[in-house]
C-alpha cells in the first residue's frame, strides 16, 4: 500500500462541478487539498456520458461556479460544449489537478488522531493508496451511477436496451419503435431527439383525444385526489403545456404518502424512510468529525456552489481556531 503523507488538509472525493467548486474555494483560501476522481477526466458525466442535445435548463447565472462568472458571450442556456469549456477554463484558472482513476473504497475516522483514513484504489496500477486528511468532502454527485429499474421481461427482451448515459442522439433509431422509460430531464431530451428519427404513434390521434386518454388513465391509476385538496385542471397535460407553458408534476412519492395518511410538512417531511432525521437546509452540508458533502442538496449547480463556499469557509475557520 502506498501512503500519501501530503500537506493536504482536505480530501475531496469527486471531480464533477461540486468537487471542482470546492477545490476552487479551498485554493482561494490557501487551504491545501487533494481531489480524487475515479474516471480519467473531470466532470465525466458532462464530458463522457451526456447526449448531444443536452443544455442546462436554467439560465447561466444560476449555473456558474464560485469565483468565476460564466462569460457574457455564452448562451443563456448553456449547451454541453459551452459548459464543458467553462469547466475547463475553471480548472485552469484555479490550478485544479485531480488524481484521476482513484476509486475510494473505505473511509474511517480516528478520534484519537483527529484524522480520516481513506483508502483508494489506483485503477491504472491496481495499487492501494492511503490518505490521512483532517477533513473529508464527499462530492460524488446525485447522479454518479446509472440506475436501471427492475422491469418485468427486460432480461428476455430481444431488442436493444441502453441507459440514458449511453445515448447520444436518435439517428440509430430511424424507423424503429422506441420505448423511453422515465419522465425526467434526460428522458425528455432523449425523446426530443428520437422523435425526429423514430416512428411517432401519437401523431395519428388528435391532441384532444390524447389529452382525454391521459386524463382517463390518470383517474384510473390515481383516483379522485380532491379529498386531499388536489384539484385536477380542466385541460389535459398537453393542452396545459401549449396554452400556459405548464408541465405535469412528476410524482416522487408524495401521492403514496398522502394515501397512507402521512404528513408532508414540518419535521416529518425531513425524516428518512427508516425514521432517522435528515439535516435541515441550510445545514445539510456539514456533518461531524470534519465530514462534509457538496452538491447533494438537490438544488443543482446553484446549490453546489453555495455548498462549496460554506465548506471552504468552515474549514478555514476550524484551521484558524486550531
Amino acid at each position: 500500500m502506498a501512503e500519501y503523507q501530503t500537506e493536504a488538509a482536505v480530501i475531496i472525493v469527486g471531480g464533477g462541478p461540486s468537487g471542482l467548486a470546492t477545490a476552487a474555494c479551498l485554493h482561494e483560501l490557501s487551504i491545501p487539498y487533494t481531489l480524487l476522481e475515479r474516471q480519467d477526466c473531470f466532470a465525466p458525466l458532462w464530458q463522457k456520458y451526456s447526449y448531444d442535445r443536452v443544455h442546462l435548463h436554467l439560465p447561466k447565472h444560476f449555473c456558474q461556479l464560485p469565483l468565476m462568472p460564466i462569460p457574457p458571450s455564452y448562451s443563456k442556456y448553456l449547451s454541453r460544449n459551452e459548459f464543458v469549456q467553462y469547466l475547463n477554463d475553471y480548472v485552469s484558472r484555479f490550478r485544479i489537478r485531480p488524481r484521476y482513476r482513484r476509486l475510494v473504497e473505505t473511509a474511517s475516522y480516528d478520534e484519537v488522531a483527529g484524522k480520516w483514513t481513506i483508502t483508494a484504489r489506483n485503477l491504472g496500477s491496481g495499487e492501494e493508496e492511503e490518505y490521512t486528511p483532517r477533513f473529508l468532502v464527499v462530492a460524488t454527485g446525485e447522479t454518479c451511477d446509472p440506475k436501471i429499474p427492475e422491469v418485468e421481461g427486460l432480461h428476455s427482451f430481444t431488442g436493444e436496451t441502453l441507459h440514458s448515459t449511453e445515448y447520444r442522439n436518435g439517428e440509430k433509431f430511424a424507423g424503429e419503435r422506441v420505448l423511453v422509460v422515465g419522465s425526467g430531464n434526460s428522458d425528455a431530451y432523449n425523446v426530443e431527439g428520437i422523435v425526429h428519427a423514430a416512428l411517432i404513434l401519437l401523431k395519428y390521434l388528435p391532441l384532444k383525444w390524447v389529452d382525454w386518454m391521459v386524463v382517463m388513465l390518470s383517474r384510473c391509476v390515481y383516483g379522485d385526489l380532491s379529498k386531499f385538496g388536489i384539484q385536477r385542471p380542466k385541460e389535459g397535460p398537453f393542452a396545459l403545456k401549449l396554452k400556459y407553458g405548464k408541465y405535469p408534476v412528476i410524482d416522487v412519492g408524495t401521492l403514496n404518502n398522502l394515501i397512507n395518511s402521512r404528513q408532508i410538512q414540518g419535521d416529518d417531511y425531513l425524516l428518512s424512510d427508516d425514521g432517522l432525521p435528515k439535516p435541515n437546509f441550510p445545514n445539510h452540508w456539514k456533518g461531524k468529525n470534519g465530514l462534509y458533502c457538496a452538491g447533494l442538496s438537490r438544488r443543482g449547480l446553484y446549490g453546489a456552489a453555495a455548498d462549496a463556499q460554506n465548506i471552504a469557509h468552515d474549514i478555514k475557520a476550524q484551521l484558524s481556531f486550531k
